[in-house]
């Protein structure tokens, strides 16, 4: 009787179409050392701007448009930074738009965060349509409803008070958006279980959900604050008083006056992108942990 063998595996030999990929460690230190190239060239791209203003706050102003550019001046005028105080209240126009950025993030993050919890974690009816219609806000361009604003406060006398700015910026969609975007992820079991040990809904919010949203109440206050400082628009519109000016109000009055004192204009930028320029160090890994948890990244 005989017995049949089982056939030895069937082994096919490499395609020629196939071509191995590249791979090692030499290949990916290499894709990593491109990366970072690549990263750097960016980042030093941005900062030509900036370098350019800070040079020509340190040259005459005769310097400042010079063909070729000389980045660093032969002398450096540190004298400008101590000239410009004298020429306009800037000290005044930095407090003023300090006292409104804090002023307004502050409210910002308090409502913004508040009214997240209750769409993320508080059920009631037409609540998903009430956010939808809510978000929605943030398509329309603030020129459509910029008159309105305007003749409301108008009519409430508010006007050339601090009170206009605040009360048109206290609140916020996109910071009602992100806040609930990152409170989704906190797990829904944490606020069932504060419910069985006796927490409201307000004790679950101030005593679970805001600690746990450091990173996106830190990324949500950057982000209020950066815009406030930089706002021209909102200013120009509703202060007149020149003692209410904000930095950038009072920056664009002094290249009014000044136009030819070039030296002088940039100073007076750079001095008002400090404090950004600090807060953001600060308030950077922060702000980076709260957008790639928030569901706002790529």
């Amino acid at each position: 009787m005989t017995t049949l063998r089982e056939a030895p595996p069937v082994t096919k030999g490499p395609s020629r179409h196939a071509r191995p990929g590249p791979s090692g460690p030499g290949y990916a230190r290499l894709r990593r050392v491109l990366a970072y190239a690549g990263l750097a060239a960016v980042t030093a791209l941005t900062l030509v701007p900036f370098g350019w203003m800070l040079s020509a706050a340190l040259k005459r102003d005769t310097e400042v448009l010079a063909i070729p550019i000389q980045w660093i001046p032969d002398e450096l005028r540190w004298s400008n930074f101590t000239e410009i105080w004298d020429r306009i209240p800037l000290a005044a126009y930095l407090g003023n738009s300090l006292f409104l950025s804090v002023t307004i993030t502050i409210l910002q993050v308090l409502t913004g965060s508040f009214a997240a919890y209750g769409f993320a974690k508080v059920r009631f009816p037409g609540r998903d349509a009430l956010f939808l219609g809510y978000i929605a806000t943030i398509a329309v361009p603030w020129q459509a409803y910029m008159v309105p604003q305007y003749i409301m406060m108008q009519r409430a006398e508010l006007t050339d008070t601090y009170w206009s700015i605040i009360l048109l910026q206290a609140f916020g969609a996109f910071g009602v958006f992100m806040m609930r975007q990152y409170y989704l992820s906190i797990p829904d079991e944490l606020c069932e279980a504060a419910r069985i040990d006796g927490l409201n809904d307000y004790g679950i919010y101030r005593r679970i959900v805001l600690p746990l949203s450091k990173p996106a109440l830190a990324s949500l206050a950057l982000l209020t604050f950066v815009n406030t400082w930089n706002d021209y628009m909102g200013p120009f519109i509703y202060l007149t008083s020149n003692e209410l000016w904000t930095v950038q109000l009072g920056l664009r009055s002094f290249v009014g006056q000044y136009e030819a004192e070039y030296a002088m204009i940039m100073t007076g930028a750079v001095l008002s992108v400090l404090p950004i320029m600090v807060i953001f160090l600060f308030g950077q890994r922060y702000f980076i942990q709260g957008i790639a948890t928030s569901g706002l990244k790529g």
